[in-house]
This record gives structure tokens, C-alpha cells and sequence, in this order.
């Protein structure tokens, strides 16, 4: 993640823009021998993930590597929608995020503090503390955020699994 080349991260929403108020993070664009790997172990969790939530799990749309830096958020969002700009998000289903650091929420030796994985249902709200080599999977329509990174940095792989079917127009 350190030698990938580092892009603002964008949020969908009557097109795809920089939302700096919703979204503080970096795509970040790693080698190709870390994408190839990252691409074949999210491959390896297809029927399990798909059983797991009862949910079909077609194409995956491609690995995504997230930096957020100290200060980085992403403000509640579901990744599940339409938009002209991005056809595919009304076609995810599952998302997955595997996150490659640990917070020192979770671990004392962690790498960052903050940047939790907050799922947000209509009576609670449940925190995931980021370990380094975890993987969490929940339909894509789920109201969701990343709490602000109080310090370090947090990386994270995020993906979709699609719908089985591709869904009429």
C-alpha cells in the first residue's frame, strides 16, 4: 500500500464525485502481484460469504484498496444504488471489506486509533474493530460509515459481490 500510487476516493451520488465533507480517503493503486493475490483469496470466499448471508453472489465487481490517513471518514452511506454514472452499484449485493491493519481499538499494538467499521441497523448500531486479515461481509444495502481515524492510518480492501442475475432496466 505504501508504494501504490494514491487518487482522492470519490462517492457516488448524482454522479461520481469528490465529497470531502462525506468521504476523507485515497484509492491507492498497489502493485499488480498484491492486487492478483488479494483478487484470488476474495474469489475463495464466494459460497461461503453467499451462504453465510443467503444471498446470491454473481460477478465480483473488483478489489479496491482504501487509504484513509489520520482525520479519514466516509459519513453513514449504503453501497448499494442508482446512478446513471455507475450502472454496476445497483447490482451490488454484498460488500466485503478486508481490512490489511489492525486499531489499537482492537489491538494494543494496532496501527491506528479510530476508523471503525460501524454497521447501522434500524434499532442498533454495531462496531467492528479493524484486525489486520479480517474479512466482513453484509449486503450492500445496509446503512453503513467509517469513524474518523484518530491516528495512523487504516487500510482496507473493499469489493462487491453483484446480484446473480442481472437485474431488468
Amino acid at each position: 500500500m505504501d508504494v501504490g500510487a494514491l487518487e482522492d476516493a470519490e462517492v457516488l451520488g448524482d454522479g461520481i464525485h469528490r465529497q470531502s465533507l462525506v468521504r476523507n480517503a485515497a484509492l491507492v493503486e498497489p502493485p499488480d502481484r498484491l492486487i492478483d493475490a488479494i483478487e484470488a483469496r476474495l474469489e475463495s470466499c464466494r459460497r461461503l460469504v453467499a451462504e453465510a448471508l443467503g444471498l446470491g453472489a454473481g460477478d465480483r465487481e473488483g478489489a479496491g484498496f482504501i487509504r484513509y490517513p489520520e482525520g479519514g471518514f466516509y459519513r453513514p452511506h449504503r453501497d448499494r444504488g442508482h446512478d446513471p454514472q455507475w450502472a454496476g452499484a445497483a447490482r451490488r449485493a454484498i460488500a466485503l471489506v478486508l481490512f490489511l491493519n489492525s486499531s489499537r481499538d482492537a489491538s494494543p499494538d494496532g496501527d491506528f486509533a479510530g476508523g471503525v467499521l460501524r454497521l447501522l441497523g434500524p434499532d442498533e448500531a454495531v462496531d467492528v474493530l479493524p484486525e489486520a486479515g479480517t474479512l466482513v461481509a453484509f449486503p450492500a444495502d445496509v446503512l453503513h460509515e467509517v469513524t474518523e481515524v484518530r491516528g495512523g492510518t487504516r487500510d482496507t480492501v473493499v469489493d462487491w459481490f453483484y446480484d446473480s442475475a442481472p437485474t431488468s432496466a
